[in-house]
């Protein structure tokens, strides 16, 4: 049996002809840059997003590099971030000269742990950046008490968690990326929303705030050579754009569809001693973007994924190096992070995505059965 890690074909041959009949329209206008697809595209998330502005750009690194200069962001300036995440996040901060500063993440969920936020606060802080992270929310409430408190803007990275509900206390609910300043994402391809190629977007709920990012996305121009700002050349392609319009009607499908096959490895896998399935937190709903276990200390990880691969089950791990242990951000790190350091050597992510079935998942437990207990 081969099983992939992501099936792009077997969901592109369910949509086929949708596909191919939205980028032939865009290739007999045309239209391939900032055509008429792309506004349709960013109107209709927005929409789906219940009202916020939606800024297309060119991949969700972008957006997270769009979006602090956007806030005015100056060299010298702390953003707080979690340190179990993709490099993107620290990247852009360290780009533009600003100051990474690390917090260690949650021991159930991965997402940043709220509760040290407070001790890693300067005169210099000016942002914090929660990462939704493997398909789940941070703890937008509480983090959201604390830029309130010291005055700081929330970008929030939904690249792992786009169509995730967050809900407060209150019972209030909110899509990711909508409840701070500016929420981003990426369309990578393997992403729960991805398109053929790059791309990626800005979520912004302010109009002037959303001016400026859209500005700075297009050489700092809202008027064709009249560059107000300074800005970057980062942009949607209309063939992409077509491609995730069509992708986004069946958003929510795809979602109930990782959310079956989590509930399938759930099942399989709950009482298998040496392996923690995914923990959800009770204020979020998980689209899973991945399905990560964790693994007992003692199990050998990597004689695990060979032993898969052999079968022909491929997985991943996010993230073997701890941000605070690459060479470029060694001298930002700043502490010790004990989860994040333990989650480096024992996080597993297992094949999930919207065309995996039952007997794919059943044959994947059964093989790391037979490698735990022979």
């Amino acid at each position: 049996m081969k099983i992939q890690m992501v099936d792009l074909k077997g969901q592109y041959e369910k949509i086929k002809e949708e596909i191919n009949s939205e980028i032939q329209k865009v290739i007999d206008s045309t239209a391939f840059i900032n055509g008429p697809k792309v506004q349709e595209f960013a109107s209709n998330l927005s929409n789906y997003l219940e009202g916020v502005k939606v800024i297309p750009c060119a991949n969700g690194t972008d957006a997270l590099q769009i979006a602090l200069m956007a806030l005015g962001l100056k060299p010298g300036d702390e953003v707080i971030l979690p340190v179990h995440t993709y490099v993107a996040t620290a990247e852009v901060i360290a780009l533009l000269r600003l100051e990474p500063v690390f917090v260690d993440v949650d021991p159930d969920f991965f997402t940043i742990n709220v509760n040290q936020i407070e001790e890693k606060i300067s005169s210099k802080t000016k942002a914090i950046v929660p990462v939704h992270l493997y398909g789940q929310c941070a703890d937008m409430e509480e983090i959201m008490k604390i830029a309130l408190k010291y005055k700081l803007f929330i970008i929030e990275d939904t690249a792992q968690a786009i169509g995730a509900t967050y809900t407060f206390s209150d019972e209030r609910t909110a899509t990711a990326g909508t409840i701070g300043d500016i929420g981003t994402t990426s369309f990578f391809p393997s992403k729960n929303l991805g398109c053929y190629g790059d791309g990626g977007a800005m979520f912004i709920g302010d109009s002037e705030l959303a001016k400026i990012a859209k500005m700075i996305a297009n050489h700092g121009q809202s008027i064709k050579y009249h560059h107000d700002i300074i800005g970057c050349n980062s942009r949607l392609d209309s063939i992409q754009a077509a491609i995730l319009d069509v992708k986004l009607k069946y958003l929510d499908e795809y979602s109930l569809a990782r959310q079956k096959a989590a509930d399938n490895y759930n099942e399989l896998l709950q009482h298998i001693e040496k392996i923690r399935i995914p923990q959800v937190a009770k204020y979020s709903s998980h689209v899973y973007h991945q399905y990560t276990i964790v693994l007992d200390e003692k199990v050998n990880r990597n004689e695990l994924q060979n032993f898969l691969k052999e079968k022909g089950i491929p997985t991943m791990i996010y993230y073997p190096v701890p941000l605070y242990k690459q060479k470029a951000y060694i001298k930002d790190a700043g502490g010790t992070f004990p989860v994040t350091e333990k989650l480096s050597k024992t996080v597993l992510s297992l094949p999930i995505h919207t065309e995996i079935t039952r007997e794919e998942q059943e044959f994947i437990v059964s093989s790391i059965r037979d490698f735990l207990f022979g």
